[in-house]
């Protein structure tokens, strides 16, 4: 076999490899250095020194000691060496463990309940109240935290039982949890941009202005469909009643938004605006951000020592599994290009003759299809750079390829077999609420996500107008 045919070979055993349920991560280290071996292999660097010690007459012990030696003599290891060191001093990677722990110890503040009572209260008067309310939720607490299965999770427990008990239609209360949890990974501080960036080389302040307008198109969106939905069959959204909790004076409402709407989004956007107008970098500001989380957790007596062992917790955890992945797709990526296979697929795509927007939506079809069995870190981190190369070729701005990326891993979360927003639902719903159900409830949200990429195809500005404002072309 010729090395471009081994390079196919490696990413066939891999897709199939992960298909039987492997740690990605490791499967991806375990081929990279497998294949990686035979890449980088030198006999004469690798047995010169063991065939010198068999000249002198060594002793079996020397001998031994010289042929392990010998068989780790292969700049295999000195890449994955390298590879380590570069990803855990990446500067762009130190965002996403500050992120995240200003996502963990906003979530254990006992701030979202306040939320979604107040806006509630606020929208009353609109068809779809509670819908709307949680879908206002759930983009601000999503943004906070960049973490869908605990935006799902939280307002499974805390906005579902809410809509259930007021009569809503299952499917369409199940639609608005699992599609407003995923808004997180869209809309800026985005974690899943911060990945991005690190894996494209694009400016991060770039992406984030970028993204901003897209998610607000899609939050926006989602919104109408509720409204309309609502205003169309009542049924399905019938007006809560009018509770003591509910009746409250213009002066009160204020004060409770005040009290439990201002401060999260002052938080939010006090990062993402240092970030955008140059005021700190990504990692600068994400600090800050999570001081602010611990500051507002202090604020509302929420933050204990179990709490804040949790938060440092599930951050390490989620850090390290971002970090090993970015360790083993690199390792793995720079050993299938070695051996020819990135050449290989470019040229099979530009063989194909097609045009830059038949490219876009076969891509987006390979990346939606990839979303229901792989997560989107997996698929940013390990899929996502096959394509890069290929932009250039067709003229594709790397920017304009990341949100379009994003707006498409939406579906991901959304789209049975493996969606698993309806599967972190399903997990706290109450049990006569049947996994149908919340799939049914999730196709109107994956349509609208489909209507907002259609958007951006077509008027492309929405995603390049606030970058080249702010910062230029």
């Amino acid at each position: 076999m010729t090395d471009p045919q081994i390079a196919v070979a490696m990413l066939g055993i891999f897709i199939f490899t992960i298909m039987l349920g492997f740690p990605i991560a490791f499967t991806l280290m375990a081929l990279g250095v497998g294949f990686g071996y035979y890449a980088y292999f030198d006999a004469d660097r690798q047995w010169r020194l063991y065939e010198r010690a068999l000249t002198d007459g060594a002793d079996l012990w020397t001998r031994i000691e010289t042929w392990l030696s010998g068989f780790f003599n292969n700049r295999i290891f000195d890449l994955f060496v390298n590879q380590t060191y570069s990803v855990m001093s990446n500067d762009v990677l130190t965002a996403v463990p500050l992120f995240l722990f200003m996502g963990y110890v906003v979530e254990r503040a006992n701030i979202v309940d306040r939320l979604f009572s107040t806006l509630q209260i606020a929208a009353k008067r609109i068809p779809g109240s509670m819908a709307v309310a949680a879908l206002i939720t759930c983009a601000l607490f999503a943004t906070a935290t960049g973490i869908v299965g605990a935006v799902v999770t939280l307002m499974g427990l805390l906005a579902f039982p809410a809509m259930l008990n007021a009569r809503y239609n299952t499917s369409f209360a199940s639609g608005v949890i699992c599609a407003g949890g995923t808004l997180g990974i869209l809309i800026p501080p985005s974690i899943m941009l911060i990945v991005y960036a690190a894996t494209s080389g694009v400016s991060i302040v770039r992406l984030y202005a970028g993204a901003l307008l897209p998610g607000l198109l899609l939050a926006g969106l989602y919104v109408l469909y509720v409204v309309g939905r609502a205003w169309l069959n009542p049924k399905i959204a019938p007006r809560p009643p009018e509770t003591e909790e509910m009746q409250v004076s213009g002066f009160a409402l204020l004060w409770l938004l005040i009290t439990s709407f201002f401060p999260l989004a002052i938080l939010i956007l006090s990062v993402l605006g240092a970030i955008l107008f140059g005021l700190a970098t990504p990692s600068e500001a994400a600090a800050v951000g999570a001081l602010g989380g611990l500051i507002l957790a202090l604020a509302y007596r929420a933050l204990t020592w179990q709490r804040l062992q949790e938060s440092v917790y599930l951050t390490v955890r989620t850090s390290a599994m971002v970090c090993w992945l970015f360790v083993g797709s690199w390792t793995f990526s720079s050993v299938f290009s070695y051996l020819g296979g990135e050449q290989v697929i470019s040229d099979f795509v530009t063989g194909l003759d097609i045009s830059p927007i038949v490219f876009l939506i076969l891509a987006q079809i390979i990346i939606f299809l990839l979303g229901w069995p792989l997560e989107w870190s997996e698929i940013i981190i390990i899929f996502v750079p096959i394509f890069l190369p290929l932009l250039p070729h067709f003229g594709i701005d790397p920017l304009f390829f990341g949100i379009l990326v994003a707006l498409n891993l939406q579906t991901s979360f959304l789209t049975p077999p493996m969606a698993m927003s309806a599967y972190y639902l399903k997990g706290i719903a109450p049990p006569h609420v049947q996994l149908v159900e919340i799939f049914k409830g999730c196709m109107p949200f994956l349509g609208m996500v489909i209507l907002a990429m259609a958007l951006i195809y077509v008027f492309p500005g929405v995603v390049f107008w606030l970058p080249n404002l702010v910062y230029g072309r």
